[in-house]
Protein backbone atom coordinates (compact mmCIF):
# COMPACT_ATOMS: atom_id res chain seq x y z
CA UNK A 1 0.00 0.00 0.00
CA UNK A 2 1.34 3.43 -0.92
CA UNK A 3 2.01 5.99 1.81
CA UNK A 4 -0.48 8.20 0.00
CA UNK A 5 -3.68 7.37 -1.80
CA UNK A 6 -3.39 6.75 -5.52
CA UNK A 7 -3.02 10.06 -7.28
CA UNK A 8 -2.46 11.92 -4.01
CA UNK A 9 0.55 14.03 -3.17
CA UNK A 10 3.03 15.64 -5.51
CA UNK A 11 4.41 13.71 -8.43
CA UNK A 12 8.07 12.97 -7.73
CA UNK A 13 9.26 12.24 -11.27
CA UNK A 14 8.83 14.97 -13.85
CA UNK A 15 11.17 13.71 -16.59
CA UNK A 16 8.99 13.07 -19.66
CA UNK A 17 11.43 10.39 -20.84
CA UNK A 18 10.39 8.15 -17.94
CA UNK A 19 7.17 6.37 -17.13
CA UNK A 20 6.57 6.75 -13.43
CA UNK A 21 4.38 6.11 -10.43
CA UNK A 22 5.12 8.62 -7.67
CA UNK A 23 8.91 8.26 -7.10
CA UNK A 24 9.29 4.96 -9.01
CA UNK A 25 10.50 5.41 -12.59
CA UNK A 26 11.05 2.96 -15.43
CA UNK A 27 12.31 3.18 -18.98
CA UNK A 28 12.61 0.56 -21.68
CA UNK A 29 16.25 -0.18 -22.42
CA UNK A 30 17.24 -0.21 -26.08
CA UNK A 31 18.66 -3.71 -25.63
CA UNK A 32 15.28 -4.93 -24.38
CA UNK A 33 13.70 -3.72 -27.62
CA UNK A 34 16.51 -5.26 -29.67
CA UNK A 35 16.13 -8.60 -27.91
CA UNK A 36 12.39 -8.67 -28.55
CA UNK A 37 13.06 -8.22 -32.27
CA UNK A 38 15.93 -10.72 -32.27
CA UNK A 39 18.50 -8.01 -32.92
CA UNK A 40 20.98 -8.73 -30.14
CA UNK A 41 21.26 -8.67 -26.36
CA UNK A 42 22.92 -6.50 -23.74
CA UNK A 43 26.49 -7.26 -22.68
CA UNK A 44 25.04 -8.36 -19.32
CA UNK A 45 23.70 -11.42 -21.13
CA UNK A 46 27.16 -12.30 -22.41
CA UNK A 47 28.83 -11.66 -19.05
CA UNK A 48 26.16 -12.74 -16.56
CA UNK A 49 23.30 -14.48 -18.38
CA UNK A 50 20.60 -11.81 -18.19
CA UNK A 51 17.92 -12.28 -20.87
CA UNK A 52 17.44 -8.73 -22.11
CA UNK A 53 13.78 -9.10 -23.09
CA UNK A 54 12.91 -10.12 -19.51
CA UNK A 55 14.90 -7.37 -17.80
CA UNK A 56 13.32 -4.30 -16.20
CA UNK A 57 15.28 -1.05 -15.85
CA UNK A 58 13.96 1.05 -12.97
CA UNK A 59 14.81 3.21 -10.00
CA UNK A 60 13.01 3.86 -6.71
CA UNK A 61 14.34 7.43 -6.63
CA UNK A 62 15.53 9.87 -9.31
CA UNK A 63 17.35 12.10 -6.83
CA UNK A 64 21.14 11.91 -6.81
CA UNK A 65 23.91 13.15 -4.53
CA UNK A 66 26.56 13.29 -7.25
CA UNK A 67 26.95 15.36 -10.42
CA UNK A 68 29.18 13.16 -12.56
CA UNK A 69 30.53 14.94 -15.63
CA UNK A 70 29.84 11.87 -17.77
CA UNK A 71 26.23 11.36 -16.66
CA UNK A 72 23.68 11.50 -19.47
CA UNK A 73 21.01 12.82 -17.08
CA UNK A 74 20.02 16.43 -16.63
CA UNK A 75 21.59 17.61 -13.37
CA UNK A 76 19.21 20.56 -13.22
CA UNK A 77 16.27 18.20 -12.92
CA UNK A 78 17.73 16.10 -10.14
CA UNK A 79 17.59 18.30 -7.09
CA UNK A 80 18.92 16.49 -4.05
CA UNK A 81 16.24 17.70 -1.63
CA UNK A 82 14.23 14.74 -0.36
CA UNK A 83 11.95 16.39 2.16
CA UNK A 84 8.94 16.49 -0.18
CA UNK A 85 9.04 12.82 -1.20
CA UNK A 86 6.11 10.70 -0.04
CA UNK A 87 7.74 7.27 0.02
CA UNK A 88 5.85 4.23 -1.22
CA UNK A 89 6.49 0.93 0.50
CA UNK A 90 8.50 -1.83 -1.25
CA UNK A 91 5.44 -3.77 -2.37
CA UNK A 92 4.04 -0.69 -4.10
CA UNK A 93 7.37 0.05 -5.77
CA UNK A 94 7.69 -3.54 -7.03
CA UNK A 95 4.10 -3.48 -8.29
CA UNK A 96 4.71 -0.19 -10.09
CA UNK A 97 7.92 -1.50 -11.66
CA UNK A 98 6.26 -4.55 -13.18
CA UNK A 99 3.18 -2.60 -14.28
CA UNK A 100 5.26 0.12 -15.91
CA UNK A 101 7.47 -2.43 -17.68
CA UNK A 102 4.59 -4.44 -19.12
CA UNK A 103 2.83 -1.24 -20.18
CA UNK A 104 5.97 0.01 -21.93
CA UNK A 105 6.33 -3.27 -23.83
CA UNK A 106 2.64 -3.90 -24.57
CA UNK A 107 2.89 -2.45 -28.07
CA UNK A 108 5.34 -5.14 -29.12
CA UNK A 109 2.52 -7.67 -28.93
CA UNK A 110 1.37 -6.61 -32.38
CA UNK A 111 4.85 -6.35 -33.90
CA UNK A 112 5.43 -8.92 -36.65
CA UNK A 113 9.17 -8.90 -35.82
CA UNK A 114 8.50 -10.20 -32.31
CA UNK A 115 7.69 -13.92 -31.87
CA UNK A 116 4.61 -14.42 -29.70
CA UNK A 117 6.47 -16.62 -27.21
CA UNK A 118 9.18 -14.00 -26.76
CA UNK A 119 6.59 -11.29 -26.17
CA UNK A 120 4.74 -13.39 -23.60
CA UNK A 121 8.02 -14.03 -21.79
CA UNK A 122 8.69 -10.29 -21.73
CA UNK A 123 5.35 -9.78 -20.01
CA UNK A 124 6.74 -11.80 -17.08
CA UNK A 125 9.97 -9.97 -16.09
CA UNK A 126 12.56 -12.17 -14.41
CA UNK A 127 15.23 -9.62 -13.67
CA UNK A 128 15.42 -6.01 -12.50
CA UNK A 129 18.30 -3.59 -12.93
CA UNK A 130 17.95 -1.01 -10.17
CA UNK A 131 20.07 1.45 -12.07
CA UNK A 132 17.99 3.73 -14.27
CA UNK A 133 18.65 7.03 -12.56
CA UNK A 134 19.48 8.68 -9.25
CA UNK A 135 21.12 6.95 -6.29
CA UNK A 136 18.99 3.98 -5.13
CA UNK A 137 20.32 4.02 -1.56
CA UNK A 138 18.43 7.30 -1.01
CA UNK A 139 15.21 5.25 -1.02
CA UNK A 140 14.69 4.43 2.67
CA UNK A 141 13.40 0.88 2.13
CA UNK A 142 15.94 -0.38 -0.40
CA UNK A 143 16.92 -3.62 1.42
CA UNK A 144 13.26 -4.52 1.77
CA UNK A 145 12.61 -3.70 -1.91
CA UNK A 146 15.32 -6.14 -2.97
CA UNK A 147 13.76 -8.81 -0.75
CA UNK A 148 10.37 -8.05 -2.31
CA UNK A 149 11.72 -8.66 -5.81
CA UNK A 150 13.41 -11.87 -4.69
CA UNK A 151 10.15 -13.07 -3.12
CA UNK A 152 8.65 -12.69 -6.61
CA UNK A 153 11.49 -14.78 -8.09
CA UNK A 154 12.97 -11.73 -9.82
CA UNK A 155 16.76 -11.44 -9.67
CA UNK A 156 18.28 -8.07 -8.84
CA UNK A 157 21.30 -6.10 -10.02
CA UNK A 158 21.81 -3.00 -7.88
CA UNK A 159 24.05 -0.15 -9.02
CA UNK A 160 25.20 2.35 -6.40
CA UNK A 161 27.73 5.17 -6.15
CA UNK A 162 28.81 3.90 -2.75
CA UNK A 163 28.00 7.04 -0.78
CA UNK A 164 25.78 5.22 1.74
CA UNK A 165 27.79 2.23 3.01
CA UNK A 166 25.45 1.58 5.95
CA UNK A 167 22.55 1.03 3.54
CA UNK A 168 24.59 -1.21 1.24
CA UNK A 169 25.64 -3.31 4.21
CA UNK A 170 21.96 -4.24 4.61
CA UNK A 171 21.36 -4.91 0.91
CA UNK A 172 21.81 -8.39 -0.56
CA UNK A 173 20.93 -8.19 -4.25
CA UNK A 174 21.85 -10.93 -6.69
CA UNK A 175 24.72 -8.73 -7.83
CA UNK A 176 25.91 -5.44 -6.39
CA UNK A 177 27.74 -2.92 -8.54
CA UNK A 178 29.60 -0.01 -6.98
CA UNK A 179 30.80 2.78 -9.23
CA UNK A 180 34.45 3.66 -8.69
CA UNK A 181 34.98 6.43 -11.20
CA UNK A 182 38.21 7.76 -9.73
CA UNK A 183 41.08 6.18 -7.85
CA UNK A 184 42.20 9.31 -6.01
CA UNK A 185 40.48 12.16 -4.21
CA UNK A 186 41.50 14.88 -6.68
CA UNK A 187 40.13 13.01 -9.69
CA UNK A 188 37.03 12.08 -7.72
CA UNK A 189 36.28 15.71 -6.94
CA UNK A 190 36.70 16.82 -10.56
CA UNK A 191 34.91 13.88 -12.19
CA UNK A 192 32.16 12.90 -9.77
CA UNK A 193 31.46 16.31 -8.19
CA UNK A 194 29.69 14.87 -5.15
CA UNK A 195 27.20 17.03 -3.30
CA UNK A 196 28.46 15.90 0.11
CA UNK A 197 32.03 16.34 1.38
CA UNK A 198 31.96 12.86 2.91
CA UNK A 199 31.36 11.08 -0.42
CA UNK A 200 34.98 9.97 -1.00
CA UNK A 201 35.42 8.65 2.54
CA UNK A 202 32.08 6.86 2.28
CA UNK A 203 33.16 5.23 -0.98
CA UNK A 204 36.28 3.87 0.68
CA UNK A 205 34.15 2.52 3.52
CA UNK A 206 31.86 0.90 0.95
CA UNK A 207 34.82 -1.06 -0.41
CA UNK A 208 35.12 -2.69 3.01
CA UNK A 209 31.37 -3.40 2.97
CA UNK A 210 31.79 -5.24 -0.35
CA UNK A 211 34.62 -7.31 1.07
CA UNK A 212 32.25 -8.61 3.74
CA UNK A 213 29.62 -9.80 1.24
CA UNK A 214 29.50 -13.60 1.09
CA UNK A 215 26.29 -14.41 -0.78
CA UNK A 216 26.07 -11.31 -2.98
CA UNK A 217 28.22 -11.18 -6.11
CA UNK A 218 30.13 -7.90 -6.23
CA UNK A 219 31.32 -5.74 -9.10
CA UNK A 220 33.52 -2.66 -9.23
CA UNK A 221 32.51 -0.67 -12.30
CA UNK A 222 34.25 2.33 -13.79
CA UNK A 223 33.09 4.68 -16.52
CA UNK A 224 36.27 5.59 -18.37
CA UNK A 225 36.52 9.18 -19.58
CA UNK A 226 39.53 10.23 -21.64
CA UNK A 227 41.31 13.17 -20.14
CA UNK A 228 39.65 12.66 -16.75
CA UNK A 229 40.09 9.31 -15.04
CA UNK A 230 42.06 6.96 -17.31
CA UNK A 231 45.26 6.99 -15.29
CA UNK A 232 46.97 5.07 -12.49
CA UNK A 233 45.44 1.63 -13.11
CA UNK A 234 47.41 0.36 -10.12
CA UNK A 235 45.36 2.64 -7.85
CA UNK A 236 42.11 1.28 -9.25
CA UNK A 237 43.48 -2.23 -8.71
CA UNK A 238 44.19 -1.43 -5.06
CA UNK A 239 40.56 -0.38 -4.59
CA UNK A 240 39.28 -3.52 -6.32
CA UNK A 241 41.57 -5.62 -4.15
CA UNK A 242 40.35 -3.90 -0.99
CA UNK A 243 36.75 -4.62 -2.02
CA UNK A 244 37.61 -8.24 -2.86
CA UNK A 245 35.35 -7.74 -5.88
CA UNK A 246 34.24 -10.77 -7.85
CA UNK A 247 34.29 -8.79 -11.09
CA UNK A 248 35.80 -5.57 -12.40
CA UNK A 249 34.05 -3.78 -15.27
CA UNK A 250 35.61 -1.00 -17.32
CA UNK A 251 33.16 0.71 -19.66
CA UNK A 252 33.64 3.63 -22.01
CA UNK A 253 31.89 6.91 -21.42
CA UNK A 254 29.32 7.40 -24.18
CA UNK A 255 28.81 10.87 -25.65
CA UNK A 256 25.03 10.97 -25.27
CA UNK A 257 22.32 12.92 -23.50
CA UNK A 258 23.15 15.89 -21.31
CA UNK A 259 26.79 14.84 -20.98
CA UNK A 260 27.35 16.38 -24.40
CA UNK A 261 27.05 19.79 -22.75
CA UNK A 262 29.90 18.95 -20.35
CA UNK A 263 32.27 16.82 -22.42
CA UNK A 264 33.32 16.71 -26.05
CA UNK A 265 33.22 13.62 -28.23
CA UNK A 266 36.95 13.08 -27.82
CA UNK A 267 36.30 12.19 -24.18
CA UNK A 268 34.79 8.88 -25.36
CA UNK A 269 37.47 6.17 -25.52
CA UNK A 270 37.53 3.59 -28.28
CA UNK A 271 37.04 -0.04 -27.31
CA UNK A 272 40.71 -0.74 -27.93
CA UNK A 273 41.58 1.90 -25.33
CA UNK A 274 39.14 0.39 -22.84
CA UNK A 275 40.62 -3.06 -23.33
CA UNK A 276 44.19 -1.75 -23.03
CA UNK A 277 43.41 0.06 -19.77
CA UNK A 278 41.66 -3.06 -18.43
CA UNK A 279 44.68 -5.18 -19.31
CA UNK A 280 46.95 -2.72 -17.50
CA UNK A 281 44.72 -2.87 -14.44
CA UNK A 282 44.71 -6.66 -14.64
CA UNK A 283 48.49 -6.73 -14.26
CA UNK A 284 47.94 -5.61 -10.66
CA UNK A 285 45.11 -8.12 -10.05
CA UNK A 286 46.72 -11.50 -10.75
CA UNK A 287 43.75 -13.41 -9.30
CA UNK A 288 41.49 -11.82 -11.92
CA UNK A 289 43.17 -13.34 -14.94
CA UNK A 290 40.07 -13.85 -17.10
CA UNK A 291 39.28 -10.97 -19.47
CA UNK A 292 35.99 -10.79 -21.35
CA UNK A 293 34.89 -8.01 -23.65
CA UNK A 294 31.97 -6.85 -25.77
CA UNK A 295 33.24 -4.48 -28.41
CA UNK A 296 29.91 -2.87 -29.49
CA UNK A 297 29.31 -1.80 -25.86
CA UNK A 298 32.94 -0.76 -25.35
CA UNK A 299 33.16 -2.75 -22.15
CA UNK A 300 35.70 -5.17 -20.72
CA UNK A 301 35.56 -7.30 -17.59
CA UNK A 302 38.11 -8.98 -15.35
CA UNK A 303 37.07 -12.10 -13.44
CA UNK A 304 38.63 -14.81 -11.35
CA UNK A 305 37.00 -17.65 -13.28
CA UNK A 306 35.98 -18.24 -16.87
CA UNK A 307 32.40 -18.99 -15.80
CA UNK A 308 30.85 -15.63 -14.94
CA UNK A 309 27.14 -16.31 -15.38
CA UNK A 310 24.91 -16.17 -12.32
CA UNK A 311 24.36 -19.93 -11.71
CA UNK A 312 20.54 -19.80 -11.81
CA UNK A 313 20.64 -17.64 -14.95
CA UNK A 314 22.51 -20.08 -17.15
CA UNK A 315 21.03 -20.70 -20.59
CA UNK A 316 18.37 -23.37 -20.36
CA UNK A 317 17.88 -22.90 -16.62
CA UNK A 318 14.37 -23.56 -15.32
CA UNK A 319 14.45 -20.01 -13.98
CA UNK A 320 13.76 -18.63 -17.46
CA UNK A 321 10.73 -20.88 -18.04
CA UNK A 322 7.41 -19.09 -17.98
CA UNK A 323 5.00 -19.63 -15.12
CA UNK A 324 1.56 -20.95 -16.19
CA UNK A 325 -0.10 -18.37 -13.95
CA UNK A 326 1.55 -15.36 -12.37
CA UNK A 327 -0.23 -13.74 -9.46
CA UNK A 328 1.32 -11.01 -7.36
Amino acid sequence: MSDSESGGGPKQVDDPAYHSENHTAAQTCGWTKNALRGEGKCYKYIFYGIESHRCMQMTPVVKCNERCVFCWRDHQGHAYELGDVEWDDPEAVADASVELQTKLLSGFGGNDQVPREVFEEAMEPRHVAISLDGEPTLYPYLPELIEEFHDRDITTFLVSNGTNPDVLAECDPTQLYVSVDAADRKTFDSTVKAVEDSAWDNLIETLDVLAEKDDTRTVIRTTLVKGHNMHHPEWYAAMCDRADADFVEMKAYMHVGHSRGRLDRDSMPEHEEVRAFTEELGEYLPDHDVLKEVEPSRVAMLARDQETWVPKLEKGSEFWERDPVVEY
